[in-house]
């Protein structure tokens, strides 16, 4: 159960009064009000709203702490709050890697008849959120927004265009029964050296267990994973809602932790 009087100061800390923030969440006053009196207890996706709201983590919410903002640095060295502000910023490693375990996949699977971008889309998005959930760090740590069709890299357009760019993969359009296809072939061997044995196996799992999935089945799949379910349209999926993953899809075993 949530602190009351934790969230009652992380309201007065963001100058808010109780009827905004019931607006923002989507209750009334009066829910809200019980709320912060530890009257009622919040919906896990309402948690998710007002840590949003509140510009923490919900992890950090759930267990009434606040944790203070790491600095990020973009690739210029220059200091930001955060990166959501940005246009995409991310850490050359971090595109290096990406760039590697992008290539892996569609080396593996690529070619597969069902295997065109929205597919991709699904496999990068289980392969960080499983990782996130079985070792609580990155793999890629892609930001993912929820869309229509089930969570989409942000990263993935633009530096796939470099990609492209530099030889490494060509894109081309295909038909796959009556739908049109975006796939990507790789022109270029990963360089798995900038993996781990641990993530090389976890990426090889989540292939073997998905990869054959037609892009409807593996949209419909990621409908019902908590993160993306608990998150409005448009908004950015939160890594630490994998923890309240239901047994269909949690890939950790917690009672070994036990």
């Amino acid at each position: 159960m949530i602190k009351a009087k934790f969230i009652q100061k992380l309201r007065h800390k963001n100058n808010l009064s109780q009827l905004e923030v019931a607006q923002k969440i989507g209750v009334s006053r009066p829910t809200y009000i019980q709320i912060e009196k530890g009257l009622r207890e919040l919906t896990l996706s309402k948690a998710d709203k007002l840590a949003r709201l509140f510009d923490i983590d919900l992890d950090d919410l759930l267990k009434g702490r606040e944790e203070p903002r790491k600095i990020i640095l973009d690739k210029q060295g220059k200091k930001v709050k955060r990166e959501k502000d940005l246009e995409i910023r991310v850490l050359e490693k971090n595109i290096d890697k990406f760039k590697q375990v992008f290539l892996y996949i569609i080396s593996q699977v690529g070619a597969k008849a069902n295997v065109g971008q929205t597919v991709l889309y699904k496999l990068l998005y289980f392969i960080d959120f499983d990782f996130y959930e079985k070792y609580e760090k990155n793999l890629m740590g892609l930001r993912y927004i929820k869309n229509h069709y089930g969570p989409t890299p942000v990263e993935f357009k633009f530096v796939v265009d470099v990609m492209e760019k530099e030889g490494k993969l060509e894109k081309i359009k295909s038909k796959h029964f009556q739908y049109e296809q975006k796939k990507y072939l790789p022109l270029k061997t990963p360089d798995i050296s900038l993996l781990s044995a641990e993530e090389i196996k976890h990426i090889d799992e989540v292939l073997t267990r998905l990869a054959s999935k037609s892009a409807k089945e593996l949209s419909d799949y990621s409908h019902t994973d908590m993160p993306w379910a608990i998150c409005e349209t448009g908004e950015e999926i939160s890594y630490e809602s994998v923890f309240y993953r239901d047994i269909d899809y949690s890939v950790r075993n917690y009672e070994d932790e036990l």
